[in-house]
């Protein structure tokens, strides 16, 4: 085949699919055009057939009218015989009562109200057949019953009675819809759209449908929409998931694949130097997981392409261990290193672990070191400038700091290495910022997670990144005691759980207790999880401190923590409970991650229930740090049995991070395991569920990496290459490539 004939085939190609990317507008009439959009978001045509139907009801079988049962959803044939337009009782106006009878001389009265009543009355003639499908309820006197209809779904017909099987056993697809905007009106628009729509050329080849069994891209959208039976469901699903699946994880290879061929100055480990002393000092012996991992940011450091790495691990595996060292080796070459934490006690705190581990090492100048800066936001000028200037002149090889690291007038002198902590907390901007301050090429990137992922998670959220697991656990830490405690089934328990921080405390130990609210404001700090019942608000930190300093904790040395407290007071406070200053400390979740006191051995957590799990197994985590036995209690006034109490049994019952990561992610919605909150756009994923799916999300990454190894620009797939194009018009594709 000619060159000339491959783009005629091409541009043709193009042409059919790009069907999908023509506006609502120019489909529909103006008014549904307009309401898809403002209630759903939907532009185009390819917005509209992938809403998807959010469940199937089914009408039920042709049903007679004499063997009906009450709140039953049943379809029955019949005839309208009557119509009668009959006065409101409590108020103005009139209401349709439509009288259908069946082959029997059966009878069934239909009610319509409102729009809907006249919109019926145009319709439904005396001696016009057709199927009504709805729930079926009994009214009138008990020796005169009627069965009734409200509202009901009908279709009038004139073919054979063949034609009311079919649609008896149909299922009805329902969407998700909104104001001013019902299922009926989407199905109506999908249906116009689905009778236009025309030849398209399918993203997946032959080959891959067929090895895998799977129908054609135009036929599986009908049969999503206007399924005949279930089974077509279910095909139809199979097929539509794989499209998601597959196109992702395309965009993600190819996103891998461009990142080594942006430039990055190399930082190869030398010998000797700060990173060779700091193992020296190291009192004790790196994890075999440690070592490994360190060895793979060790080879991608030294390589002339930016490293793009997820670090994940366990609460505890010494993750921050092995990102100083990756610091110190880019120091070493000349490089600095920066590390960005979501808030400043986390970046104190990462400041003050990191000065104390390399101790003269951190002064730089003659001790051979270098210096450790911390820079925030809300810094004294002075301190500030001084920040600044370490930073530019390069004189600070690491410097640790919040958003404040991301201003345009921060400058590095050879900024080497970005380490983002908890990188769920940032912004995709946010996290892109710090890549635009490398001149000539792309900063070396660490990510790191305390949030355990499961893999097919991590291959589809971070599946353009490498991935390094930490799941074992230094020497020394110590295990941790988990349980529910049933604050309104057993106040006692209550009572019991102030005793044994008194008891704690009593062998010099500390205790933490965290609750969902500040108490002067009407924000909370924590990812709280969503509650459906009408209790009281969730407990505040003010009001619980002051209870316990007048009540079961008198007489303890008490301070309070949150993130509305000024900088430099959450700094002293810190300090004096990391110093054994304090004895008990109740804060918000500003303790949740990177807080490390060895001494603390109790982890109170109030209203736990309102908490998602992976943040209880993080909070959990602030214990048991020193080699002192942890006890961690959750406060809950939810009863045995109920979902929420489940969750907290599921978290005391483990601590297996991993394991607790999918009771979590099952808990939530795709679009908030993809980030979607963080672009502020609908996920893509509509009907592709990361833990469930998981062997399909394998096998489509495998079909992807085989077809891009040979086409990696997709020049003979545009129809492929159109899917990827709609997909990073969106803003969540943003977040996929900043990521």
């Amino acid at each position: 085949m000619s060159e000339h004939s491959v783009s005629a085939r091409a541009a043709d190609e193009a042409g059919r699919q790009s069907r999908f990317d023509e506006p609502l507008a120019k489909a529909l009439d103006p008014k549904t055009a307009k309401l898809l959009h403002s209630v759903l978001g939907l532009e185009t045509v390819g917005d509209l057939l992938r809403h998807y139907p959010r469940r199937y009801a089914e009408r039920g079988e042709l049903t007679s009218l004499d063997a009906l049962e009450v709140d039953e959803h049943v379809t029955v044939v019949g005839e309208v015989s009557r119509l009668m337009r009959k006065p409101m009782r409590n108020r103005g106006g009139t209401w349709l009562e439509v009288e259908v009878v069946d082959g029997n001389r059966n009878k069934i009265y239909l009610s319509f109200f409102g729009k809907g009543s006249h919109v019926a009355e145009s319709r439904l003639k005396p001696g016009r057949r057709g199927m009504f499908a709805g729930k079926v309820g009994m009214f009138g006197s008990r020796t005169q019953p009627r069965w009734q209809m409200a509202h009901p779904e009908f279709e009038l017909f004139e073919e054979s009675e063949s034609s009311a099987q079919e649609f008896a056993t149909a299922p009805v697809p329902i969407y998700p819809a909104g104001k001013d905007l019902t299922p009926w009106a989407i199905r109506r628009a999908i249906g116009i759209v689905l009778d236009t729509l025309g030849p398209l050329e399918d993203p997946l080849s032959a080959e891959v449908r067929d090895r895998h069994q799977l129908d054609g891209l135009a036929e599986s959208l009908v049969a999503i929409h206007r399924p005949k039976d279930f089974g077509e469901v279910n095909r139809a699903r199979q097929r539509l998931k794989f499209d998601e699946a597959f196109v992702l994880q395309a965009v993600l290879l190819q996103r891998r694949a461009a990142a080594t061929a942006w430039p990055a100055k190399p930082f190869p480990r030398g010998d000797g130097g700060m990173l060779a002393d700091f193992d020296a000092r190291l009192p004790f012996s790196l994890t075999e997981g440690q070592a490994q991992v360190g060895e793979e940011i060790a080879a991608d450091l030294a390589l002339a392409h930016p490293m793009h790495r997820l670090l994940q691990g366990e609460v505890g595996a010494g993750k921050t261990v092995v990102a100083l060292r990756a610091m110190l080796q880019v120091a070493d070459a000349g490089g600095q290193a920066a590390l960005l934490a979501p808030t400043e006690v986390l970046a104190q705190q990462h400041h003050r672990s990191i000065t104390a581990m390399l101790g003269d090492l951190a002064q730089g100048g003659m001790f051979g070191g270098t210096a450790v800066t911390l820079l925030t936001g809300s810094m004294g000028a002075a301190a500030r400038r001084a920040a600044l200037l370490d930073a530019a002149s390069g004189t600070a090889g690491i410097v640790v700091g919040t958003h404040a690291l991301l201003q345009e007038h921060v400058q590095f002198a050879d900024l080497g290495l970005v380490v983002v902590d908890e990188q769920h907390r940032f912004g995709v901007e946010q996290r892109d910022a710090l890549r635009e301050k490398v001149t000539g090429g792309r900063p070396h990137v660490l990510v790191m997670t305390a949030t355990p992922i499961p893999r097919t998670v991590a291959m589809t959220v971070f599946g353009d990144l490498e991935v390094s697991t930490l799941a074992q656990l230094p020497s020394g830490r110590a295990p941790i005691t988990s349980h529910v405690v049933p604050a309104a089934e057993k106040p006692h328990y209550l009572e019991r759980t102030w005793e044994r921080v008194r008891e704690e405390v009593g062998l010099g130990r500390q205790a933490y207790i965290v609750c969902p609210r500040i108490g002067d404001t009407e924000g909370d700090e924590g990812d709280l999880s969503p509650t459906d019942d009408d209790r009281r608000p969730p407990l505040a930190v003010l009001d619980v401190a002051e209870m316990l300093a007048d009540g079961p904790l008198h007489g303890l040395r008490l301070a309070v923590l949150h993130g509305k407290l000024p900088p430099e007071e959450k700094d002293a406070i810190m300090r004096a409970f990391t110093k054994g200053e304090l004895d008990v400390l109740v804060a918000t979740t500003v303790i949740e991650v990177g807080v490390d006191v060895r001494n603390a051995s109790v982890m109170i957590i109030m209203d736990a229930d309102r908490f998602g799990v992976s943040q209880l197994h993080q909070l959990r985590g602030r214990v048991g740090r020193g080699g002192l036995p942890g006890l961690c209690l959750l406060v809950s006034e939810f009863a045995e049995g109920t979902p929420a109490r489940a969750r907290l049994d599921a978290v005391a019952a483990t601590l297996d991070g991993f394991e607790l990561s999918r009771v979590d992610l099952e808990q939530r919605r795709e679009g908030d395991v993809l980030g979607a909150a963080q672009s502020g756009k609908r996920s893509s994923l509509k009907l592709l569920q990361l833990l469930r799916d998981e062997d399909v999300i394998e096998t489509a990454r495998d079909e992807a990496a085989a077809l891009l190894a040979t086409d990696p620009a997709l020049e003979t797939h545009p129809a492929l290459r159109a899917e990827i194009d709609r997909l990073l018009a969106d803003e969540k594709a943003n977040y996929l490539e900043k990521t």
